[in-house]
């Protein structure tokens, strides 16, 4: 059965809008996916090291026959093709960044994929994004995203785009 996963997409390097735009478009490609819902992009302030671009950031609704596993490869795939190199640093730049923040309901926790996404609830250039496609989805753990999205700070967060 499919499922909707909801997948955090992000890109300071290498002209981000199109990198975010290029993300999504992927996304609809993978085998078993279809996209079924894109947020707004956003520009927002990087979250860790000092001296880095500004981040874009959305969020997509995608339907998936693929397991949670196989998803996160595909991401990773995706994030690899864009130039990523992974090299240990947490927060720091990159063409691009694909996060499984939600997989239906499912609680995973695993040493390479915790779902819900760590953070979810506290960042706004994930809760942004995701409010403004899925206001009353259910974060397990955590509540409805409409709420959550109430309680942050989000003043830093600017549309840069309404839909890619």
């Amino acid at each position: 059965m499919p499922v909707t996963a909801y997948i955090g997409i992000g890109s300071n390097l290498d002209q981000p809008v199109d990198q975010v735009k290029r993300a999504i478009e992927a996304l609809d490609r993978l085998p078993g996916c279809c996209c079924t819902a894109v947020s707004p992009l956003y520009r927002n302030p990087p979250m860790g090291p000092a001296g880095q671009p500004d981040y874009v950031n959305a969020v997509a609704a995608v339907e998936t026959a693929l397991e949670p596993r196989e998803l996160l490869l595909a991401l990773q795939d995706q994030e690899a093709r864009a130039g990523r190199r992974r090299n240990g640093q947490r927060w720091g730049p990159r063409p691009l960044d694909l996060d499984i923040l939600l997989y239906g309901d499912q609680v995973i926790a695993e040493p390479e994929l915790d779902v819900p996404h760590p953070g979810i609830a506290e960042r706004a250039f994930v809760l942004v994004p995701l409010a403004a496609i899925a206001p009353g989805l259910q974060i397990p753990g955590a509540g409805e995203v409409s709420r959550l999205r109430t309680l942050i700070d989000a003043e830093a967060l600017a549309v840069v785009e309404e839909s890619a």
